[in-house]
């Protein structure tokens, strides 16, 4: 694959997967995540990894700290809202309304191999 080109809002919207890989380069990763109600992504750090994340249905609460036990801030997002998450933030995001939260994130650089599809969280956590 050369790029990735489409909508990206809408390829979020539409994913019923936990976690899907679009697209991975050398520098940087897109990838679309869908949480039901109440899940969560967990709590997690990315060593030497920024994240952008954009909430695009739904409504969520993102926490982010410098350690595990030590969650320094939270902010509630909706539908447009983003968030920028340094490498070595601590951070969650959980999804705090009654329908699936749809997002996107961008990982600079990769996080996950290319191709990678969990279909469930409890994919991702034993992947």
């Amino acid at each position: 694959m050369t790029g990735w080109v489409g909508d990206v809002g809408g390829t979020a919207e539409g994913n019923t997967y936990f976690r899907e890989v679009l697209y991975t380069g050398k520098d940087m990763q897109l990838v679309v995540i869908s949480l039901r109600p109440g899940e969560e992504i967990g709590i997690e750090s990315h060593d030497r990894v920024e994240q952008f994340v954009r909430v695009e249905q739904g409504h969520a609460r993102v926490a982010m700290g410098p350690a595990k036990d030590k969650i320094t801030e939270t902010r509630d997002l909706e539908r447009g809202s983003g968030v920028v998450v340094p490498a070595d933030v601590w951070h969650n995001v959980v999804n705090t309304g009654d329908g699936e939260l749809k997002l996107f994130t961008i990982y600079a650089p990769p996080e996950h191999p290319h191709g990678t599809v969990h279909k469930t969280k409890a994919d991702a956590e034993s992947d």
